[in-house]
């Protein structure tokens, strides 16, 4: 008999996705929009992701939507903007 789908989805993956202050680590900007979770940290406000974030060394405070589950099954931010 085949498991109850309530067993195999953890509550973690119930949240609904959200738009986000975070830094992004792209060390080249170029055209991407859609970034793993392990390279974004997200942050309570624009001036906190601003003040975190080192261009220099590829950090960009960014506004982004996510987290959310990709076709490949990664979870994923999409970018709405660039803050710096």
């Amino acid at each position: 008999m085949a498991e109850a789908i309530s067993t195999l989805v953890s509550d973690a993956e119930g949240a609904v996705v959200q738009t986000v202050y975070c830094v992004i680590y792209a060390p080249k900007l170029g055209n991407r929009k859609r970034f793993p979770e392990g390279v974004v940290t997200v942050h309570a406000s624009e001036a906190s992701a601003r003040a975190a974030a080192r261009p220099e060394a590829g950090y960009h405070a960014a506004i982004a939507t996510g987290p959310s589950r990709s076709s490949e099954g990664f979870r994923l931010f999409y970018l709405v903007r660039w803050l710096d």
